[in-house]
């Protein structure tokens, strides 16, 4: 990659920051989602989660806990296959752009 190429825009730096973005995502991303999720129920829904989490202790067996288990892992598994495809679709186009460009 020259100078030239680089400030005239016919080479990106884009696919390689999506790689650094991707992987920064994949871990940030559901770290902040928890802490997000506890600060909104904290501020806003404080009295009400309290109840519904002593109903939920009382009231739920080893199976519906169970359930509930494998539910969030697999809207955490959806939520990084998004995240992924996303960056997927992002690093295709990039690609295309190389490619259409080394035929002129």
């Amino acid at each position: 990659m020259t100078m030239k190429e680089f400030l005239t825009f016919q080479t990106f730096i884009t696919p390689s920051l999506l790689l650094l973005i991707y992987c920064v995502g994949a871990v940030f991303i559901p770290i902040l989602s928890w802490y997000l999720a506890k600060w909104i129920k904290n501020s806003y829904f404080s009295e009400i989660s309290t109840t519904i989490e002593e109903d939920v202790k009382i009231g739920m067996t080893f199976n519906q806990r169970l359930i509930v288990t494998i539910i969030f892992f697999l809207c955490f598994l959806c939520m990084e296959i998004v995240w992924r495809v996303m960056f997927e679709f992002f690093i295709a186009y990039f690609d295309m752009h190389d490619a259409l460009m080394k035929l002129t």
